[in-house]
């Protein structure tokens, strides 16, 4: 028996995902497959320091996931036949057994403007940045963690450009207040504007714009038979398993999961990795004929970078209201930076810390009720 597991997609959820699954199965009973449109892992959480000109090391698919057993397809993903079991690629097709959706989440960006919600967005605004001169004016239109960041990033490595920040709220407004009054005074000191209670209109205004204002999961899973949310995000289970079709998870940006209070999670690499993981332990318990565990989705904290050598790390409740606890400053900056590093070593721990890999003894059962015992 050679069970097929692939996973569309090579981001956090993704490579945490196929990680975890070839780990804790038998290379002989299971292959496992991660289709990815370029070779490179992609690390989402650093565009705003490629975008501001600095030099993050690209990290390749193959390396990362070098011991672990998972073999990896440069492809881009064109179509996702779920009835069929069959994912279509501009390289040809995928026949699977069990699929890990992971294609996560683009941004919002109305033409004339620039995103940080991928690769190729971040470079083609670090080259327009490279071609501005003194004094003009950069525009970042979204007041969350992406716009926070971006603002700052830019402001710090571009000194001499008159960078500017527009929010619909008040900046910061989530945060414990020393955490927000830290932010106002990273602004301050960067001579950052900010505009507050704005709604900005694409085309509105001179200069360059950066638009952080809100992502949009991937179309691909609304134009199938999966049952998709209003939002297009693939409905899942509290193992991630697709509402639909029981040979289907989602994880990411690309799955709509209830957590704390019954909302909604909120699409963040800090979801998104806990999430793989627990689709991962599901999909081995599984195919190994035991039932699978699950645990409560939750929040730790939220890291702001501001800057290199600033920022704030908010620690929040499960339900991601925020507490009175935070970090500043220096500590903050090392504290962010340790998390990037950790969301990139815990793929490749499968090859540094072995452990024992199951026999397939079955298919997974067709139907998801004991997800719900």
């Amino acid at each position: 028996m050679n069970h097929r597991i692939v996973i569309l997609g090579g981001g956090y959820a993704g490579a945490h995902a196929a990680s975890r699954i070839a780990r804790g199965l038998r290379a002989p009973d299971a292959s496992v497959t991660l289709v990815n449109a370029e070779p490179n892992f992609v690390e989402r959480v650093r565009l705003h320091q490629v975008a501001a000109g600095q030099d993050v090391e690209p990290v390749r698919l193959d390396d990362l996931l070098a011991g672990t057993g998972v073999q990896t397809r440069v492809a881009r993903v064109t179509g996702l036949d779920a009835d069929a079991a069959t994912v279509f690629t501009d390289r040809g097709e995928l026949e699977y057994d069990t699929l890990v959706y992971a294609l996560g989440s683009t941004g919002r960006a109305p033409e004339g403007t620039f995103t940080l919600s991928d690769h190729g967005g971040a470079l083609r605004l670090r080259e327009h940045l490279g071609s501005l001169r003194p004094g003009d004016p950069v525009r970042v239109v979204g007041g969350g963690l992406t716009g926070l960041e971006a603002a700052t990033e830019i402001a710090e490595s571009r000194p001499d450009l008159s960078v500017s920040l527009a929010t619909s709220g008040r900046l910061g407004s989530w945060l414990a207040p020393g955490a927000r009054r830290h932010v106002r005074e990273a602004f301050a000191r960067l001579g950052i504007a900010v505009e507050e209670g704005t709604t900005v209109r694409p085309g509105e205004g001179e200069g360059t714009t950066v638009w952080c204002a809100g992502f949009d999961a991937s179309s691909l899973a609304a134009d199938t038979v999966l049952e998709t949310a209003e939002d297009g995000r693939i409905r899942v289970d509290r193992t991630m398993r697709s509402a639909s079709h029981p040979d289907v998870y989602a994880v990411g940006d690309s799955a709509f999961v209830r957590g704390p209070g019954g909302r909604a999670c909120e699409m963040r690499c800090g979801m998104g990795v806990p999430q793989a993981w627990q689709a991962a332990n599901a999909i081995v318990s599984r195919l190994a004929g035991r039932r699978p565990s699950h645990y409560p989705l939750g929040y730790l904290h939220q890291g702001i970078s501001l800057g290199r050598r600033d920022g704030v790390i908010q620690f929040v409740r499960w339900d991601d209201r925020a507490r009175r606890g935070y970090l500043k400053a220096a500590a903050a900056a090392r504290y962010k930076e340790a998390v990037c590093r950790f969301a990139i070593a815990s793929v490749r721990w499968p090859s540094y810390f072995p452990t024992r890999r199951r026999a397939v003894v079955a298919a997974p059962a067709l139907r998801g009720d004991e997800a719900h015992a």
